[in-house]
């Protein structure tokens, strides 16, 4: 049995949807009043439980016990609310309430879904080692979790693995992220205002994301002394971004139009991306392979859009 929060997220009810399809009973904590239960995959061992992360501990009379417990709820992701530092503290405050409330349901395991953006400007590869310099208010938010969350496990007895996702795309992403954009824009012949698209990136699809979720739950449930790792999220294939732009045109037949140079860049900038996945090949112990490549994931996406 595991437990996830944000389950009705684009991570999260794919990631359920991975656990449902391995046969696992799976406690989707729900905030109250939630419009997007409808993405919640639709299976007899899909527990929906009515519980808010201000209050989370409320679902462990529900639940009693589980094997592992899935943070992926964050609020104030949008462009109003990032760098709100009151939005940002309450997130840090109710994501530590859920290591206690996992603790308390006896699970052996704690991941978080970290960013690739609490790294902030790194000069060559994304190592999960290196000093961070997270430069808006949501990538200190989730350095400052992972800070003291780290402790907090050790001391409760928690395996924490704090996920550090990089730019994860699919059906049912976030309708502005440029991927959804570039697919559907293009698609209807119009233009996509974007920025010079020279720096470095990194796409992973969803399907390879959750599954390398899964594999580090299945090779983390070791006993001995707790431990905790962070672990870069993310695909294999960097490059410029631009060279990713152009390869989604070709694919819908260069209909609309590109118009770079002309989008106004978040306060973090043009930063280029580029990760190092060798501790997550490690961890894994060699049984996640990354399944899709990004024309794959693209006309993938493409299809269940037109579906």
């Amino acid at each position: 049995m595991v437990v996830i929060t944000g389950a009705t997220g684009f991570i999260g009810s794919n990631l359920a949807r991975v656990f449902l399809e391995h046969g696992s009973v799976v406690y989707a904590l729900v905030r109250p009043g939630s419009k997007n239960r409808t993405a919640l995959p639709v299976h007899e061992n899909l527990k929906v439980v009515d519980c808010g992360l201000e209050h989370v501990e409320d679902c462990i009379p529900v639940i009693g016990h589980a094997d592992a417990f899935f943070h992926l709820a964050w609020g104030g992701v949008n462009r109003e609310e990032i760098d709100s530092p009151q939005v940002q503290a309450r997130n840090v405050a109710g994501s530590l309430e859920c290591v206690r409330t996992a603790a308390r349901l006896g699970c052996g395991i704690f991941m978080d879904a970290g960013s690739r953006v609490e790294y902030g400007a790194v000069d060559g590869m994304m190592q999960e080692d290196v000093e961070c310099h997270p430069i808006n208010q949501y990538g200190k938010a989730k350095w400052e979790f992972y800070q003291k969350a780290a402790p907090l496990c050790r001391e409760l007895g928690l395996n924490y693995f704090h996920l550090r996702f990089f730019s994860v795309y699919g059906y049912g992403d976030h309708p502005w992220s440029i991927i959804s954009t570039l697919v559907r824009d293009l698609r209807r012949d119009k233009k996509v205002s974007l920025s010079a698209c020279r720096h470095q990136w990194n796409f992973m699809y969803i399907e390879d994301a959750v599954q390398a979720v899964y594999e580090l739950y299945r090779h983390g449930r070791a006993d001995g002394a707790p431990y905790s790792h962070i672990v870069n999220i993310a695909g294999s294939d960097t490059r410029p971004l631009r060279s990713f732009v152009e390869e989604i045109h070709e694919i819908v037949g260069g209909r609309g139009e590109l118009e770079y140079g002309t989008f106004v860049q978040a306060k973090e900038g043009a930063l280029s991306i580029r990760p190092d996945i060798t501790r997550l090949c490690r961890l894994t112990c060699g049984d996640w392979k990354e399944r899709y490549t990004f024309r794959r994931g693209i006309e993938e996406t493409i299809e269940k859009e037109e579906a």
